[in-house]
């Protein structure tokens, strides 16, 4: 059985729209992590702010789940669609990570 570690980061907004898509995938083991997210700035929105040395942030969510490399081979098509559906700038990000050892 081949283990990964799979990082999945997102806004807030779509955290209970991502543990459907780990349900699908058979992804039943993870953590989470609230954190905030941060975004440059484009140049127009930096000039008319108040505080233009101020950075916003946003609510996000970071899961992560030690998983089989077939529940990842899934999951992956899952947030393909999820992505292509929105219409928010913020879309669901994911990475592997093989694991060299384990106990």
């Amino acid at each position: 059985m081949i283990m990964k570690l799979l990082i999945v980061t997102s806004v807030e907004a779509f955290e209970e729209d991502i543990l459907k898509l780990f349900k699908k995938a058979g992804i039943e083991n993870f953590s989470s992590s609230d954190i905030e997210g941060f975004k440059d700035s484009d140049t127009m929105a930096i000039a008319s702010s108040w505080f233009p040395g101020e950075k916003h942030s946003t609510r996000s969510v970071m899961l992560f789940s030690f998983t089989q490399e077939e529940n990842i081979e899934r999951l992956f098509p899952l947030i393909e669609t999820f992505n292509n559906n929105l219409e928010s700038s913020n879309p669901v990000k994911a990475v592997v990570i093989p694991i060299e050892r384990r106990i």
